[in-house]
């Protein structure tokens, strides 16, 4: 045995050297150390991370490991439970009590495959032990129905104490609404702004979406009426914009991620996402072909100080998993699913920096 003093004091302090990489303060100060358990010769406890989809979950192992060994003693057995609690600035909100992060998913334009994003997004962060939902506030033109194979599956309706609720559906782990299950496929929705705003809040406050770790919002193209209502409705997290390389694309993506910087919105920007980046044939994976330009993306997020979350290949299998209602992460594409679960895992991470070090979003008042 050896000559060192294993004690939980000793154990604290040795882990009081280990820095969380993101928010520059060492683990113990954050409180992200529990449970610490002592026997002859080994120490277990549990590391608290801020999120599931944490990618530097094995960097912080692996500190810990070295810091028990080089503070206490190298012969240490060491046993280090990775699990996490999502962080949130949206204590006792009135408005979806029980989510933790309202994130909206926005581009300045159509045609960008923000909703293939939003989907595929969601999925990861299911799959990496996150409880996540969606909601399509694209009114009029809803694709979730058709992106998770649940056009003919409507949400069920009940009563409480004389209220009447929606249950969200659930696809691939992750709860949905959208207002394509609530009309039929081939029926078009003429409706004026204020009118599609109220079906939103109702979205909000007519469903039981239970506890969540992040809510996605797909919000429709440009920045209008719905987006004034979602930021009027509640305290938004954060935003990500969704563009391609082309500068067309990037021009209406400037605009989209300036409205959610205006003082009056004042919702932070939590990265971009460069879709359609490059074309990889599946016969030829290692193979990039630029067809709509390069490095668009990179420049948007360097023009506004923002971290480019990730850069998703154009690839087929993305287009086919999306039309057959299985997006590309569910089923394995491998070029497209690394790529959509590096992109969740660095939305994860800026909403945990975000928590960290910005105040809580204020509800928008806008005359």
């Amino acid at each position: 045995m050896s000559d060192y003093r294993l004690s939980k004091e000793s154990v604290l302090q040795a882990l009081s050297h280990v820095e969380e990489p993101d928010l520059k303060r060492d683990i113990v100060t954050l409180n992200m150390v529990k449970d610490i358990e002592l026997s002859i010769d080994q120490v277990r406890f549990t590391v608290v991370l801020t999120t599931p989809a944490c990618p530097l979950k094995e960097v912080i192992r692996k500190r810990c490991e070295d810091a028990i060994h080089t503070h206490i003693g190298p012969d240490i057995e060491v046993k280090i439970n990775m699990t996490s609690d999502v962080t949130s600035t949206r204590a006792n909100a009135p408005t979806l009590p029980g989510v933790k992060n309202i994130i909206a998913v926005s581009s300045g334009k159509g045609g960008v495959g923000k909703s293939t994003v939003t989907a595929n997004l969601a999925i990861a962060l299911h799959k990496s032990g996150a409880k996540v939902g969606i909601i399509d506030a694209d009114i009029y033109g809803p694709s979730m129905p058709t992106m998770f194979g649940a056009e003919n599956i409507q949400p069920k309706i009940y009563q409480v104490d004389g209220q009447t609720k929606m249950e969200p559906i659930r696809q691939f782990g992750v709860k949905i609404l959208s207002m394509g299950f609530l009309v039929a496929p081939n029926q078009a929705i003429i409706w004026r702004g204020t009118m599609a705003g109220r079906a939103l809040q109702q979205f909000f406050s007519d469903a039981d979406w239970g506890e969540l770790d992040y809510l996605l919002i797909d919000m429709p193209p440009g920045t209008g009426d719905i987006h004034l209502t979602l930021v009027q409705t509640v305290p938004v997290t954060g935003a990500i914009i969704v563009t391609t390389p082309q500068k067309v694309a990037l021009a209406d993506a400037t605009k989209g991620l300036a409205m959610f910087r205006q003082p009056q919105i004042n919702v932070p920007v939590l990265g971009v996402i460069e879709n359609m980046s490059y074309f990889t044939p599946a016969e030829l994976p290692d193979h990039k072909y630029y067809i709509f330009g390069k490095g668009g993306g990179t420049q948007l997020a360097e023009q506004f100080d923002v971290p480019l979350l990730g850069q998703i290949p154009l690839v087929q299998g993305i287009r086919e998993a999306g039309d057959e209602g299985r997006p590309a992460i569910s089923v394995g594409e491998p070029i497209a699913s690394d790529a959509f679960q590096a992109a969740a895992e660095a939305l994860a991470q800026q909403v945990a920096i975000r928590n960290a070090t910005l105040d809580r979003t204020k509800r928008v008042e806008v005359a």
